[in-house]
């Protein structure tokens, strides 16, 4: 998969979570990919930021949807603004 593909499938993945962010009143952006795809950098926006339970949603929510996407990504982390 070339760097703009997993990008692409990433985006994808991202896409599909947001609707959820959205109803408890967040978001979520992509925020950068290491050069061996292995690590995605996203930001939790807006009522995800500082929730108890974000942790949680990255890991079970958006780490597992992403590596349905793309299945190379090892980790997901979320960067604080």
């Amino acid at each position: 998969m070339t760097p703009e593909e997993l990008r692409e499938n990433v985006e994808k993945a991202l896409e599909e979570i947001r609707p959820f962010l959205k109803s408890d009143g967040g978001d979520i952006s992509l925020i950068s990919i290491d050069e061996d795809g292995k690590k995605v950098k996203v930001q939790l926006e807006g009522a995800c930021v500082g929730c108890s339970v974000n942790q949680m949603t990255l890991k079970s929510g958006v780490e597992m949807t992403i590596k349905k996407y793309a299945p190379q990504v090892e980790e997901v982390v979320n960067i604080e603004g």
